[in-house]
């Protein structure tokens, strides 16, 4: 299956949400609603995401303050939706981190030109350790340097994780002792979603398995969970 990019529209007004994935979808796009900042944290955590759309003026948590927190610690791309006339809004949206704005009303046609046009911006196939970038992780007597996507261990010395590797133990550690499905791990390492016989994420964990625990014919860092998923089931701690 083709991948095409996956927009989260964080809205409180029904009526916006809905058009707005709805014309998304029309023109080749995946497209997720959340209608606050409790929702969205919620989608980011089950699912991967090109870009966020995201509304200033929402109840609990606002725009600005989402924004902000999630500048800090991740590379997605935003994009402002503020009230007519609010330029305050707009300016420190993009100081603190949003990649451009949009008043409301808007055309969707132009919010669809502009979410293309950061998109383009955004560097392709840069692979990110999230919370853990720049740091060692230690989990089930493994450390893992996030520099340079090397795995050390008393049993299997140091061991060099291909891309694909590196993105899916990292969805691990971002998520211990939580059953993720397939479909889950698929749109969270690959951005797109499994077809019904697409072996692609038990072949991947197959191969991480072999690399963390060679030899072993029992899983216990990574474990199946029937009619659930896959789970990693270890602590996991930051060293350094």
């Amino acid at each position: 299956m083709a991948e095409t990019p996956h927009i989260l529209v964080v809205d409180d007004h029904r009526q916006i949400r809905e058009s707005v994935t709805r014309f998304l979808e029309m023109n080749g796009m995946r497209a997720t609603a959340a209608k606050d900042a409790v929702e969205m944290d919620s989608c980011l955590a089950d699912g991967h995401y090109d870009l966020l759309v995201l509304d200033v003026m929402m109840p609990g948590e606002d725009g600005l303050s989402v924004c902000q927190r999630l500048s800090a610690d991740r590379k997605l791309p935003i994009i402002m939706l503020t009230a007519l006339g609010q330029e305050t809004d707009r300016i420190v949206g993009l100081e603190i981190g949003a990649d451009d704005y949009l008043p409301k009303p808007f055309n969707p046609r132009e919010l669809l030109a502009r979410i293309r046009a950061v998109l383009r911006r955004a560097p392709a196939g840069e692979v990110h350790a999230g919370a853990f970038t720049g740091n060692r992780v230690r989990f089930a007597g493994l450390v893992l340097e996030t520099d340079t996507h090397v795995v050390e261990g008393p049993d299997i010395g140091r061991i060099s994780l291909t891309t694909a590797d590196f993105r899916l133990l990292i969805v691990l550690l971002e998520r211990p002792r939580r059953v993720l499905s397939r479909d889950q791990l698929m749109d969270l390492t690959s951005g797109r979603e499994a077809g019904p016989l697409d072996r692609t994420i038990d072949n991947q964990i197959s191969r991480l398995r072999r690399k963390l625990e060679p030899g072993q014919t029992q899983a216990r860092i990574i474990t199946t969970v029937r009619n659930g998923g896959y789970c990693l089931a270890a602590d996991v701690e930051v060293v350094d």
